[in-house]
């Protein structure tokens, strides 16, 4: 475990931009931060110049930048790359927060770097030259059974019992994010990991 494993700068949630995809699975990153924001009283401005609503909250005395990309998916690097190059944010102090197909929903997990088929979390890497060391945070939001219905699945809005329990997931992960902060990655996972909304 290295010292900068809690010092996190940067919490990325990602979403497409929208009324049409607020509500839906692929936006589950996006209710993340949105929810932080909202514990922490911080309201999320829009700022062009970093592709995306930004904020600022402290947990633990640690200074933290939310953002969430107003790009669509596939370009979220371009928000996350401004942003933590102007801010001069390592990568490994930067924690993304996506939903996640092989994972139900009702659960939450951290991992850390690692190759991902989340569109994008491809394109965070791809423009952050393409090194993969930051942490994410996987949303569950299930799979629908055949690769042919996943476009759908995620651009689609889950039934209430579903969202409810995404909802729970994100709650808790919010809770163990601020865990990672004011303790270690470890005890975070620990938690998180043995977590399942009912």
């Amino acid at each position: 475990m290295t010292e900068s494993d809690n010092s996190i700068q940067l919490i990325v949630g990602l979403g497409n931009p929208g009324p049409e995809y607020q509500h839906t699975r692929h936006n589950a990153g996006w209710w993340l931060v949105e929810s932080l924001a909202k514990t922490y009283n911080c309201t999320l401005k829009l700022e062009n110049k970093f592709f995306g609503y930004t904020g600022r909250i402290s947990i633990a005395g640690q200074d933290i930048r939310l953002l969430i990309p107003t790009t669509f998916m596939n370009k979220s690097g371009q928000a996350v790359a401004a942003l933590a190059k102007f801010y001069r944010i390592p990568l490994a102090n930067i924690l993304v927060a996506f939903d996640e197909l092989d994972l139900p929903p009702g659960v939450a997990k951290f991992k850390k770097g690692g190759s991902s088929s989340q569109n994008g979390i491809r394109d965070i890497v791809s423009r952050m030259s393409n090194q993969k060391d930051f942490l994410r945070l996987r949303v569950g939001i299930g799979h629908p059974g055949d690769k042919s219905r996943v476009t759908g699945h995620v651009l689609g809005k889950a039934p209430q019992k579903e969202q409810q329990q995404i909802e729970e997931a994100i709650d808790e992960a919010i809770r163990c994010t601020e865990m990672l902060i004011k303790q270690d990655l470890k005890t975070a996972m620990n938690r998180l990991h043995s977590f399942k909304a009912e």
